[in-house]
C-alpha cells in the first residue's frame, strides 16, 4: 500500500522571510492609510466643528475587530495597534491633546490614554474632573478623559456640560470591555464633535434632586447607571445619569415614586452602550 506524501517542513530562513514579506506590506498599507488620510483632509478642508474624533465610528470598528479576531495572537495586542491607528491618524486630521483626571489614581488613568491613543497624542494631567472639563471647553478639539464613577470630593462636574454651547460626553472608554483589560478603569470622554459623528445608544443625563437618599440609589441602579454626589445648593444630590436612549422618562418616575423631587434635568451627552466580551 502506498504511503501518503510526507509535506515538507518550511526552513526557518523561509519562514523568516514570510514573516518579513508580511511586516513590509503592514507598513505599506499604514502608509497607503496617511494617504488616504491626507484625501480626507483635503476633501474635509478641515472646517469640521470640533475634534476629528468619531465616537460612533470607532464604536463599530472595535466590536468588528472583536468579531472577526481568531488565532493566538492575544486580543489586547490587537485592540491596543488599532486604538494606536486610529488614534494617531486622527490625530494627524487635527491636532489634539487628551486632558486627564488623575484623581482616581495616576498609573490606571495613564494606562488608560496610552492605551486608547498611544504617545503621539499630547498627554495633560489634571487634578480634578472640574479642570479637565475648563480645559476642554477653552479648546477646539482636545479630548477629556474622567473617571465614570464618583471620586472623593470631585464634585458634580457633568454641570459644566449642561450648557449648549459646552462640551459633552462623547464616548465612554474601554470600547469593549472584559476581564483583566489592560486599561479597565472606565472613563468617559469629553470633547466636541460633530452632530453625526455622535453615538446615542446611552444618553447621559445630569439630574438634579431634592429628598434624596443614599438608599436611593438602589433603586434607580436597576434602571440605569448612575453617579451620585451632595448638591448642597438644593439640599439633595447632584446625578449623572446613564441610561439606555429613551429610557429617562422610567428614571425619572422611579425617582418621584420613592419621594424624590427632579429639580432639573439635561441632556450632557451619549456614548455606545458598553460591550463586554468573555
Amino acid at each position: 500500500m502506498p504511503k501518503p506524501p510526507r509535506h515538507k517542513t518550511p526552513a526557518l530562513a523561509d519562514l523568516r522571510r514570510e514573516i518579513d514579506r508580511i511586516d513590509e506590506a503592514m507598513h505599506e498599507l499604514l502608509l497607503e492609510r496617511g494617504e488616504i488620510i491626507d484625501t480626507l483632509i483635503a476633501v474635509k478642508n478641515t472646517q469640521e466643528v470640533g475634534s476629528a474624533f468619531r465616537p460612533a465610528r470607532e464604536a463599530d470598528m472595535m466590536r468588528r475587530l472583536v468579531k472577526r479576531h481568531r488565532g493566538n495572537l492575544p486580543l489586547d495586542t490587537a485592540e491596543s495597534i488599532w486604538r494606536v491607528i486610529i488614534s494617531t491618524f486622527t490625530y494627524v486630521q487635527a491636532p489634539f491633546s487628551v486632558h486627564a483626571d488623575l484623581s482616581a489614581g495616576d498609573a490606571m488613568m495613564r494606562d488608560s490614554a496610552r492605551f486608547h491613543f498611544g504617545f503621539t497624542v499630547p498627554f495633560v494631567p489634571h487634578a480634578g474632573a472640574s479642570s479637565v472639563v475648563a480645559a476642554v471647553s477653552e479648546s477646539k478639539g482636545d479630548l477629556g478623559l474622567v473617571p465614570a464613577f464618583a471620586t472623593a470630593g470631585a464634585g458634580p462636574w457633568w454641570a459644566a456640560l449642561e450648557f449648549d454651547a459646552a462640551p459633552k460626553i462623547i464616548a465612554r472608554l474601554p470600547f469593549v470591555e472584559r476581564p483583566n483589560h489592560p486599561a479597565a478603569m472606565p472613563v468617559f470622554v469629553v470633547s466636541r464633535v460633530a452632530a453625526d459623528a455622535m453615538v446615542t445608544e446611552t444618553e447621559v443625563w445630569s439630574v438634579r434632586v431634592a429628598g434624596w437618599k443614599a438608599s436611593s440609589v438602589g433603586t434607580v441602579a436597576e434602571l440605569a447607571d448612575v453617579i451620585a454626589v451632595p448638591d448642597r445648593a438644593f439640599d439633595g444630590a447632584a446625578l449623572l445619569v446613564s441610561v439606555e436612549r429613551g429610557g429617562i422618562k422610567p428614571v425619572a418616575d422611579a425617582l418621584v415614586g420613592i419621594g424624590t423631587s427632579i429639580r432639573s434635568t439635561a441632556l450632557v451627552g451619549s456614548h455606545a452602550t458598553r460591550y463586554t466580551v468573555p
